[in-house]
């Protein structure tokens, strides 16, 4: 017998929740916790675990986004977009979305089942059950109807697109998104000096000219003390980047990156740059498996050209992942450009999802996606010696 249970608190999962064959570390309890003591105030997390004869056999994550106009637009935003926007997000996604996955980062960080033990049809199923479950748990307790239902971020070779009819049947459509930008590092690398051997004359002439700019900047790796005593500072170089980012659908807890230092220690890495003492800069990293998955980053604005900061954190992002003997970098989507620029390739990403009202509702929701999620034309860079 399939069954499921819904929980509200990662520290009430079942015991084999960690035991599952699962490579991602996103869908490990010490990320979950850390994520869960230090969400985004619009985003609740539910974890969904399903059962074949009392057996574990998969599991879900599930947010609950609480969607408004402040949550959404930020200060850069085209103010003919933002109100336009005001006008419908308080009448087609104002309210709550559900989230199959991790809104907060690229990729399918969503779910797992083991396909031993249940169908990924039936596991699907089940999953839906929980969701209308859910659905109807949330408008009871806190009075706040579901609009928007969706499974985020799978590559094209992804099994999940061969339940064509699920998704069909559950009023689900397939939306592109921006591609994920990713960094396959060669095998024949053995340190950073070799992959910028392997660049041919025009990008060496443009990484010496970006190290040349950072020259008087100083990166430092920060311990737990570190994050603790910069927690400010580094908050507000965050904000700097996400204000700037127009549309956004969250925006960190202050104490996000303090508490995934304190629960994933050595796989959660934050290098500082610091200008004559002055933290000014920093990135973050999360050690997935073999895949570095590069996470948040901020910058100090008036500085950032100066410097070329982004240009040298991406760098050394690839660096850290060829000293370290990582696969692949994980450079997530926007800045498709300058991610290429430096060696990362696209790969296309889709997202399943539904509004729960009507035919119109889900007409205009295509849109407000296309808006905040565009396909950009942009011009993909080749670094490397034919």
């Amino acid at each position: 017998m399939i069954d499921f249970k819904i929980f509200s608190s990662i520290h009430d999962v079942p015991n084999g929740w960690d035991q599952l064959p699962v490579d991602d570390l996103f869908l490990k309890t010490p990320f979950l916790n850390a994520l869960e003591n230090s969400r985004p105030s619009n985003i609740s997390t539910y974890y969904v675990a399903v059962f074949s004869a009392e057996t574990l056999v998969g599991i879900a994550i599930v947010q609950r986004v609480e969607m408004y106009t402040d949550d959404v637009f930020r200060k850069t935003s085209n103010t003919f977009f933002k109100r336009c926007g005001k006008v419908l997000i308080s009448n087609i996604v104002k309210g709550n979305a559900l989230i199959v996955g991790n809104l907060m980062h690229t990729g399918q960080h969503g779910l797992f089942f083991n396909t031993e033990n249940i169908a990924q049809t039936e596991f699907l199923e089940t999953l839906s059950e929980a969701l209308e479950q859910l659905s109807a748990d949330i408008k009871s307790t806190f009075g706040k109807k579901i609009r928007i239902i969706a499974f985020k971020d799978y590559f094209e070779t992804d099994t999940i697109h061969k339940s064509k009819d699920f998704f069909r049947s559950k009023n689900l459509y397939k939306a592109q998104l921006q591609p994920n930008m990713i960094f396959k590092i060669n095998a024949n690398w053995s340190t950073p000096e070799d992959y910028i051997k392997a660049f041919n004359k025009k990008y060496r002439r443009r990484y010496a000219t970006a190290r040349k700019k950072a020259m008087h900047i100083q990166p430092r790796e920060l311990n737990l003390e570190d994050v603790e005593r910069y927690s400010k500072r580094l908050y507000e170089l965050y904000e700097n980047v996400s204000d700037n980012a127009g549309v956004n659908s969250f925006k960190l807890h202050k104490d996000h990156f303090y508490n995934l230092k304190q629960e994933l220690a050595d796989q959660f890495k934050l290098f500082g740059y610091f200008l004559n003492d002055d933290l000014v800069g920093f990135y973050t990293l999360i050690l997935n498996q073999q895949n570095l998955e590069t996470y948040f980053l901020g910058y100090q604005q008036d500085l950032q050209q100066v410097h070329q900061m982004y240009l040298n954190m991406l760098f050394d992002m690839a660096s850290f992942g060829i000293k370290h003997q990582f696969k692949q970098v994980i450079f997530a989507r926007t800045a498709m450009e300058i991610k290429s620029s430096i060696g990362a390739k696209p790969f296309s990403m889709q997202i399943y999802l539904k509004h729960t009202n009507n035919f119109i509702a889900n007409t205009i929701l295509k849109w407000v996606v296309k808006y905040a999620n565009p396909i950009r034309n942009w011009e993909e860079r080749h670094p490397f010696k034919m």
